[in-house]
């Protein structure tokens, strides 16, 4: 499973081979790229027929099916060697089409990635240093039900430990909480809204001047002196008993 999987993902994957290194030139570049050690080379294409008949590369625009070309020659650093499928025998017009590009620098051969394959990974990438940044952030948050939430930083630690400790005023409360008491009366108002009731207005007599309850309080104790007493009982007589 593990040599299916490395011969399906070739992106990853480089060759080299130390002893053609010195000697590479764009005379013998596909040579070096048919090594059998090679894990980019199809031992099907036709290049390999044409080896093995000791034939010329210009047979293979005589032939169909997988070849491999030079594309591109910068010595003595760079060769671009692809892999093209061929449908039909060259006879002027577009025949063969690209399957995929080989770089080869400095003797070490390399997948050039297809277009699909760098959006990928580039997407991939920015959506990873996206999800460190959004990891990285929830760390510092912090939530309390009293204080809601806020962010608490490691410097802010340190700046805290460095200035002198002050005594803070507690506050009474704060708006956090100012905010939720007053959606909860809002709400308890809406459920049971407050009911009105009519107030009785009392008229009150006028009090009389003073002049007139000091003559008042003046007649009440000669009213008292005036009034005659109660005839006294006699004391009750003592009968003689009975023997």
């Amino acid at each position: 499973m593990a040599a299916g999987d490395m011969r399906d993902n070739l992106l990853g994957i480089s060759w080299v081979d130390s002893g053609w290194v010195p000697i590479l030139n764009p005379g013998n570049v596909l040579d070096y790229f048919s090594e059998r050690s090679n894990p980019f080379y199809d031992r099907t294409c036709n290049n390999e027929v044409v080896k093995m008949q000791r034939l010329t590369l210009e047979h293979l625009n005589q032939m169909v099916g997988v070849e491999y070309i030079l594309l591109h020659a910068q010595e003595p650093i760079l060769y671009i060697i692809r892999k093209q499928q061929r449908h039909a025998p060259s006879q002027g017009g577009p025949v063969t089409v690209p399957l995929a590009d080989y770089y080869i620098i400095a003797g070490v051969v390399y997948q050039a990635p297809d277009l699909g394959s760098v959006i990928g990974s580039r997407v991939l990438s920015a959506v990873h240093g996206i999800q460190s940044a959004f990891d990285e952030a929830m760390s510092y948050c912090r939530y309390h039900p009293s204080k809601g939430y806020w962010w608490h930083f490691k410097d802010q630690e340190e700046r805290e430990k460095a200035k002198p400790k002050s005594k803070k005023k507690e506050e009474p409360s704060s708006l956090f909480q100012r905010q939720r008491v007053d959606m909860l009366l809002l709400d308890l108002r809406s459920k049971f809204p407050p009911t009105f009731y009519q107030v009785r207005v009392v008229k009150k007599e006028p009090e009389p001047p003073a002049e007139t309850v000091k003559q008042e309080t003046e007649r009440e104790p000669a009213t008292k002196t005036s009034a005659p007493a109660p005839p006294s009982k006699p004391p009750p007589e003592k009968r003689a008993r009975l023997q």
